[in-house]
């Protein structure tokens, strides 16, 4: 018996109305309908969903459909570009909605054709490589939790990553530096970038510049997210992922700026509640992040992408519903106000007036009669920036800057890890410009050390403790950055990021740390970022100042937010109590607002006032005249020297000797009490 394919898709159309009806009923029951309803509606719903899912079955149709007239497409390829290719295909029998079959046969054959024509080589460079002369395409397709999978894979020259480099850097898709720091993944992902392509010539296959953008964006229309694993010399792999069917789908219910939302299930990875003895929201500078179990998951807060004017994300203590969503290999949060409750969703198309807004892939009609825009992952990293083509999509924390007047008695944001043994490790947050998660591969050795090519540059790369290696996989680095130079220090997992008062209680002779203090509970080890600069060679204090105090009350004056943070915690460390100012001025508003200090530790080369500038001043008049004053600079000449003491300094330390700086305070604080 021939059925037409309008009457299947007519009994498609009522039984989605029917699904929107049992929401319906169900949504009046919950709300506190007739309890002799219950039974009845309880019995509707399961002969409702047996219904769906009858028509859905008379809508399927296997894949290997779509893939009829693929031999004989590779079969002509084979004669038209001189080479020998076999074809296999396995899963054939897998079975998806027709919708979805007639969405991707011609993203299929594309990639079939770029497989044949970019992927293999021809029987000469196959053998010279000591392969088989006839190379091998593979489909496979199988079902995996209410998804398709489909795989397009070739065993031949895979993508060269090189020539993909040359190309990115010529069309000015990114910049060298920020090349140098993408991994070989991100920058193979580049074919999917519009008008992107290596190929040398153009042909009727290819070099057009038109294909696996087009292939992506037809995929990711439909829900579905294509990821590529590639390997020079071995073959390339095509991985797509994409939902069962297009017309009803289970879907989270949420709100955010007094609006609800549908989030497919096929993009929710977890959902986690934020706060309340959960991981923290963290504010990283003008981003939100969390630390969920061993990663930095980036977040979006839904309101503030849509303007729908929230208040701000909560962060600390406060509470959060984040949904963990995955965008090909790209993790990340979308941070939402509630959470309501699963639902079976009918999808209906986007409004015309509405289809340039790429966060919306569809809208529906909820139980109590409401219209609500479904979401759609990918057009929400797209928008937001995370895990966008050619980026890096590792989480960084960023630089940040100390402003205004800090104090070592408040708290600190303090960055744990571990690093050669067990114990876990401290660093203060604001030293670390980025944390990376470097692949191995891309760690070389010159001279003796280890080093990775960071922004253009070769940036060493130091061990803590018995930190090293592995043979393979990735290498988790904190990077200390200030202006032109670069250290990363290896360690071996990343734990947290905390915020609480820095109180080193035990110090330490071991070389490369401070002393150790209580940080989350536990007895930890703060290190010393001075002692790992050095190890990593270059004039890290040559051409800056950096100092910060401690012991009765000390002030310390420096331009540098990078050297404020890293002096602070080693003073604080002697027992100090330091506050830090960013420049002289600041220092004298201090002095005029009657604030007294011990002694004041200054740099000599600032914007504004200089070192000496402020010596000569508070010399001449004021509370501080007879106060302790200590030069801390690169400049060591001995008429440096001289003419620091000439200007009122009591003391000139060359920076950043650690034991010369604590030498000093304790003579002058020895012998000269503060001025208040």
């Amino acid at each position: 018996m021939r059925v037409t394919v309008d009457v299947l898709e007519g009994l498609m159309t009522l039984v989605s109305e029917l699904v929107l009806t049992r929401n319906q009923l169900l949504q009046l029951a919950r709300a506190g309908g007739d309890p002799a309803l219950a039974v009845p509606l309880q019995r509707l719903s399961h002969i409702t969903s047996d219904l769906q899912e009858g028509v859905m079955k008379t809508r399927m149709q296997p894949i290997g459909n779509a893939w009829a007239k693929l031999p004989r497409l590779v079969r002509d390829l084979a004669l038209e570009l001189g080479k020998k290719i076999d074809l296999d295909m396995k899963g054939a029998e897998t079975e998806l909605d027709r919708q979805v079959l007639e969405l991707i046969k011609d993203p299929l054959t594309h990639m079939v054709r770029n497989s044949g024509d970019h992927g293999l080589e021809t029987p000469e460079q196959r053998r010279a490589a000591g392969k088989p002369e006839t190379g091998r395409i593979t489909l496979n397709a199988y079902h995996e939790g209410g998804h398709i999978i489909i795989e397009i894979g070739d065993d031949g020259r895979g993508l060269a990553v090189d020539r993909i480099r040359a190309k990115a850097l010529a069309n000015g898709l990114a910049t060298e530096a920020e090349l140098a720091q993408m991994s070989d993944h991100d920058i193979q992902r580049f074919i999917f970038r519009a008008g992107f392509s290596t190929a040398q010539q153009v042909t009727a296959v290819s070099g057009r510049g038109v294909g696996m953008d087009v292939v992506k964006t037809n995929i990711e229309k439909i829900g579905g997210t294509i990821e590529l694993r590639s390997r020079e010399g071995r073959g390339t792999t095509f991985t797509i992922k994409i939902p069962l069917t297009l017309a009803i789908v289970a879907a989270l219910i949420v709100e955010a700026g007094g609006e609800r939302f549908a989030v497919p299930q096929i993009g929710v990875v977890e959902l986690v509640r934020a706060g309340a003895g959960g991981p923290r929201v963290e504010r990283i500078k003008d981003s939100l992040v969390m630390r969920l179990r061993d990663r930095l998951l980036p977040l979006v807060p839904l309101a503030s992408l849509l303007n729908l004017a929230p208040a701000a994300p909560p962060t600390g203590t406060g509470e959060a519903f984040v949904i963990v969503t995955q965008v090909g290999q790209k993790v990340f949060g979308i941070v939402v106000d509630r959470v309501f409750d699963t639902e079976e969703i009918v999808v209906k198309p986007v409004a015309p007036i509405l289809r340039h807004v790429t966060v919306f892939s569809g809208n529906t009609i909820l139980g109590d009669g409401s219209v609500i825009m479904i979401l759609d992952p990918n057009g929400i990293a797209r928008a937001a920036g995370v895990g966008a083509e050619g980026s890096d999509g590792e989480a960084a924390v960023r630089e940040e800057t100390v402003s205004g007047v800090a104090g070592s008695d408040g708290s600190t944001a303090l960055l744990l890890f571990r690093g050669g043994d067990a114990a876990p490790k401290a660093v203060p947050l604001a030293l670390v410009a980025r944390l990376e998660d470097i692949p191995v591969e891309r760690i070389e050795s010159s001279g003796g050390v280890q080093v990775v090519q960071y922004r253009d540059k070769l940036m060493p790369l130091i061990p803590v403790g018995g930190t090293w290696v592995p043979p393979e996989g990735r290498q988790p680095v904190l990077v200390f950055s200030d202006g032109e130079h670069s250290m990363g220090l290896m360690v071996d997992t990343i734990l947290d990021v905390v915020e609480q008062r820095l109180d080193i209680q035990m110090g330490s002779d071991r070389p490369g740390f401070l002393g150790s203090a209580v940080i989350a509970g536990k007895a930890t080890e703060v290190i010393d970022t001075a002692h790992w600069l050095r190890q990593a060679g270059g004039d890290w204090f040559g051409h800056r100042a950096r100092t910060a105090g401690a012991a009765p009350r000390i002030l310390l004056i420096e331009d540098s937010p990078f050297f404020r943070n890293m002096v602070v915690p080693a003073l604080s460390a002697a027992g100090y109590a330091v506050t830090a100012a960013e420049g002289a001025a600041q220092a004298l508003r201090l002095r005029d607002q009657g604030i007294g200090f011990d002694a004041v530790v200054t740099d000599i080369e600032m914007p504004g006032l200089s070192g000496y500038d402020f010596a000569h001043a508070i010399r001449q008049e004021g509370p501080w005249r007879n106060m302790p004053l200590i030069a801390l600079t690169s400049r060591s000449e001995p008429e440096d020297i001289e003419r620091g003491h000439e200007a009122g300094f009591t003391d000139y330390v060359v920076k950043f000797e650690r034991e010369a700086l604590l030498a000093s305070l304790r003579d002058c604080v020895g012998r000269a009490p503060a001025l208040a």
